[in-house]
């Protein structure tokens, strides 16, 4: 289950609330497409700026709209009790699975992040993922604490960021984690201008920020890495390489995500939660200007 292409959609708002269709539409978008599953509520998805009630909502429509896609939900928040709240109402909506991320405003040791996930892992019978997404909890797993949240029942996958690497470099990277994480327990990668790499030095998963609003392409790459063409995946990545530069100009993947979106009709203007609000008009216009050059729809 925690294989293939998870595809993370955003969570879109109309004014201060849920744009309930909008994210529906989104679902059924990936549910369409054929994605391996959808993770609802992970950074793309917004999570840490809402609370658990609209967490739940989100839970719930995701579950419905989703057939039978596997669906994982976001349960971060600072309070181990919100964490908790959250892991309840996945459970009631139908999730089948959790992603975790260690949020903090005070910075964490290991022993906390191993506690947190000890935690949860023994409050549910759902499967974990390890969100490991230093560029926004500032916390650094190393190999060691991979390895204490691995032998952990509940544990099913860890999502490692994205690095500039060799394909080398991605090869001895993969091989550290899997000896340290064992056979059971799968690799996913996010940092979407790296997956091909990622999946190509034997990745299980990408966990992807663009997956969710352009899910066919992000398929044919996944696909590709799976049947062993790493030229073909390499080749597709590299087609989208506008859109990671794009990430890169405007300092990370969400708000650029955004305006893909609204110019595909996905998502209304001002979608992004206050006080992040989204790109300017001209910064709109070039990503319209690269949608348009590569056809994405």
């Amino acid at each position: 289950m925690f294989t293939g292409l998870s595809a993370f959609p955003l969570t879109p708002l109309k004014g201060e609330s849920l744009d309930e269709d909008a994210f529906v539409g989104l679902i059924e978008r990936l549910v369409l497409a054929g994605v391996d599953s959808i993770t609802a509520l992970g950074s793309t998805g917004s999570y840490a700026y809402l609370n658990t009630d609209e967490r739940a909502r989100a839970a719930q429509l995701s579950v419905e709209s989703a057939l039978d896609i596997p669906v994982f939900i976001g349960v971060g928040a600072l309070r181990t009790r919100d964490v908790l709240v959250n892991v309840a109402s996945a459970e009631s909506a139908g999730a089948q699975g959790l992603l975790l991320a260690p949020v903090s405003y005070q910075p964490l040791t290991d022993d906390e992040v191993f506690e947190l996930f000890r935690t949860v892992t023994e409050s549910t019978d759902l499967p974990v993922v390890v969100y490991d997404n230093p560029g926004t909890t500032h916390f650094t797993f190393t190999a060691e604490l991979y390895s204490r949240l691995a032998a952990l029942d509940g544990v099913a996958s860890i999502k490692i960021p994205g690095a500039a690497a060799s394909p080398v470099g991605w090869n001895e990277r993969i091989g550290e984690i899997r000896a340290a994480i064992g056979g059971e327990v799968t690799i996913g990668i996010s940092g979407d201008a790296h997956a091909a790499e990622g999946l190509i030095a034997g990745c299980d998963a990408w966990y992807s920020v663009i997956g969710g609003t352009l899910p066919a392409p992000t398929l044919e790459i996944t696909r590709a890495a799976e049947f062993g063409n790493a030229e073909l995946a390499r080749e597709l990545s590299a087609e989208l390489q506008p859109v990671w530069d794009l990430f890169t100009e405007f300092e990370g993947s969400l708000r650029v995500t955004a305006a893909i979106a609204e110019h595909l009709g996905l998502v209304g203007a001002d979608s992004l939660p206050l006080p992040v609000r989204d790109l300017d008009e001209a910064a709109k216009r070039k990503v319209t200007e690269v949608a348009e050059s590569l056809d994405l729809a």
